[in-house]
Order: C-alpha cells, then structure tokens, then sequence
C-alpha cells in the first residue's frame, strides 16, 4: 500500500508541474486545473468505491503554510524604488478600499435585509472581499512586469488588511475604542517584532555556511508567523517585512551595515533561497488546491440558491472593481479588472468562523463558486489580454518603459 502511495503523490506533483508549464500557453489558471484533478479524483473514487484516508483535517494546515510561502516569496520580489511611488500607492489603496466597499456592502444587505448581527456579517464577508495572492500572483506571469507589480502589491496588502481585521472582529469582545488602541499597539510591536527578526535571519542566512540553513530560516518564519498568531497579533505583517528586507538589502549598502555584511554574496546566497522557496511553494500549493477540489461537495455547486449568490456576490465585487480602477484611479481595465481572483485565503478565512456565527446565506458551496467564477474571468481577462507599449508618468516610469496596456 506504502509503494501505491508513493506512486500516486509523485504522479500528483508531475501533473502539477506539467499544468504549471502550460499555464504559461494556454493561459489557464493552473489552480482551476488543480481543483479540477481534485475533483476528478473524487469522483473516480466514488465509481471504484474505493475509500481514501480523511486528510480534510490538514487543509487549513496546509493551507496556512502554503499562504505564508506565497506571501514570502512574493515580497521577495518586491523592489521599495522611489520611481515605484505611484504604483505602489495606487495598489495599496485599491486592495484597502475595494476590500472595504465590498464588506461594507455586504454586511449591510446582510443587516438589513437578513436580521444577521453586524459582527456575524463581517465574520462572513471579509473572506469574500479578499483577492488572493496564491491565485493571482502566479497568473500575471503573462503580464508587463509593472502590471505583474500592481496584482503582487495589491493581493498582498489585500490578503494582509482582510487577516488583519478578520481576526479584530473575532477576537474582540471589547468596546471599538478599546479593540482600535489595542489593534494600533500590535501592529507598533508586529513591526518592531518583524525587523529585529529580519535582521537575525539574515545574519543567519548570510553567516552560516552548514549545508542545511534555508529550511531553518524558513522555518523560523513560520514559527514566529506561529507565534504571533498565538498572541494575536497580525501575523502575516511579519511575513511581508522579512520579505521586504531580505529583498531591499541595497538600502542598507552605505551603512554600518557594510561592516557585517558582503552584499554581494548576500544576493547569490537570497538567490539560493528564493529558489528552494520557490519549489517548497509549488509543493503546498499544489496540494492544496488539489485536497480542495477532493472535498468539493458537487452536488451542492449546481443548486440554484447557490448559483445565484455566488453569482450575484461575484457581479458585486467586479462592478466595484470596474468603477475604482476606471473612475478613482483612471486605470486601464485590461487586465487589472479580471485580477480579483479568491482563493487560498478565502477558505482559511471562511473554515475560521465559528459555527455559532456562520450564516446561512454563504454555505461552503457558495464559497467554491465564487472562487471558481472569479478563477474563470482571470482566465478570460488572461486569454484576452495583449501587451502594448504606452507612457505612464502616473506611476513614475520612465517614458520609454511598457507599463499598462491602452485604456478601454
């Protein structure tokens, strides 16, 4: 039995990769694949009967590690440039305030409309209202690298502001002025947490020459992301600083600095690093999405309540989205407007709420199709999408430099 298992995870990971490759051509999603060979699965299984072991426990496991990873790896691709202002600010604020407008207006309707409590509301919004970085990220591979910039800024701050505030609402049982000054206080201490860590593992991954460190720094990683979890602080901040760090070390070339660090060889060994990162981040998102797609209820995906809820919840969140990139922040819509994937951080989010405070109203079913509507017009905003040469000084590039394709 041991041999058989073997055999089938390593015939998962192959055809994993072989989706991540085509990805690139077919421009298809390779998550939508995944969860679709999860589904395949599930539904041999079900013809053969035969019984696989119940892994259903482990996903938010998984899933968790599989999100700092992403996060991790994406902020190490994150360059702090001052030519970068507009862009970085234009994505910052559309992930925080497309995530508001979009809770905001679904605890209305389900406050006035439902009788659910505003905090119930709030616990079941906020995990639709976040785009997720494990989808969207790997799919602006297609796109100019300042458009690919915009999607990592805004799905990290995005998967940041909605961790942030879900976990105030849950944990705060105190007045809002008591939960603001609390909530301001931690994110003083995650960053000041964050930098004194950034700095140990990068002493760590600069000095020590033992043949085993990377996995030990990432490790430290999810221990501290662990950590801070437990002391409820916002974990996910401490993931992003350590990524900005490590990966905007430049900054710190003319200082004292200097006198502790080899710059160049600090680059060659965070190379090393972002390339075991990489793989270890293929192999847990992999899984995961492969594990969801298994345990897709899909009798429950072809209800008609459900349909038009997830219907009706995605319409939503891309009519706010058309309205702020055209109108506040005067962006091109193609391709950004198709960028709102859900996903990874959806069904974390979602698994978190208390059984006490779900609502009936977004069942899980409804989660998956939202995730898989929003999946599919990534797909056809990518299949659509060609690249052109424009000038943007909006976003402080240089006039010869390609970043948004022309306005629709």
């Amino acid at each position: 039995m041991t041999n058989y298992i073997i055999l089938f995870l390593c015939i998962l990971v192959i055809i994993s990769y072989i989706f991540a490759i085509t990805s690139k051509y077919s421009k298809i999603p390779s998550v939508i694949l995944l969860i679709a060979l999860g589904i395949g699965i599930q539904l041999i299984g079900k013809s053969t009967k035969l019984e696989l072991p119940n892994l259903q426990p482990i996903l938010p496991v998984i899933g968790t590690l599989g999100l700092i990873m992403i996060i991790m790896e994406a902020s190490l691709d994150l360059k702090l440039e001052r030519s970068k202002k507009g862009l970085i600010l234009k994505s910052i604020s559309s992930a925080f305030i497309l995530f508001a407008a979009f809770t905001a207006a679904f605890s209305y309707i389900m406050v006035e409309f439902f009788d659910y409590s505003l905090r119930d509301s709030l616990l079941n919004g906020i995990p639709l209202g976040i785009i997720s970085s494990s989808v969207a990220i790997p799919s602006a591979i297609h796109l100019h690298v300042y458009e690919k910039e915009f999607i990592v800024y805004e799905s990290s701050f995005s998967d940041i502001f909605g961790i942030i505030l879900f976990d105030f609402i849950l944990i705060n049982q105190s007045s809002i002025g008591t939960g603001i000054l609390n909530f301001g206080t931690s994110i003083f201490f995650t960053l000041i947490i964050a930098i004194i860590t950034s700095s140990i593992l990068a002493l760590l991954l600069h000095k020590v020459k033992y043949h085993v460190h990377y996995v030990i720094i990432m490790t430290s990683v999810v221990l501290v992301y662990m950590l801070a979890k437990l002391v409820h602080l916002p974990a996910l901040l401490l993931v992003l600083v350590f990524g900005l760090v490590m990966s905007n070390n430049q900054i710190l070339q003319h200082t004292v600095a200097n006198k502790i660090f080899n710059f160049d060889e600090f680059s060659d060994d965070l190379d090393s690093f972002k390339k075991i990162l990489t793989e270890l981040t293929f192999l847990v998102r992999s899984f995961f999405f492969i594990m969801f797609g298994y345990y897709t209820r899909i009798e429950g995906l072809f209800d008609w309540h459900t349909i038009v809820t997830a219907v009706s919840i995605t319409g939503g969140i891309f009519i706010l989205r058309m309205i702020y990139l055209k109108f506040i922040l005067k962006l091109p819509l193609v391709p950004l407007l198709f960028f709102f994937p859900r996903g990874l951080i959806t069904i974390l989010l979602f698994l978190s709420v208390p059984l006490v405070s779900r609502i009936s109203v977004i069942s899980e079913e409804v989660i998956t199709m939202v995730i898989l509507l929003t999946i599919i017009i990534l797909m056809i905003g990518n299949i659509f999408y060609k690249k052109e040469h424009i000038d943007d000084p909006d976003f402080g590039v240089s006039r010869n430099e390609p970043v948004f394709p022309v306005n629709v």
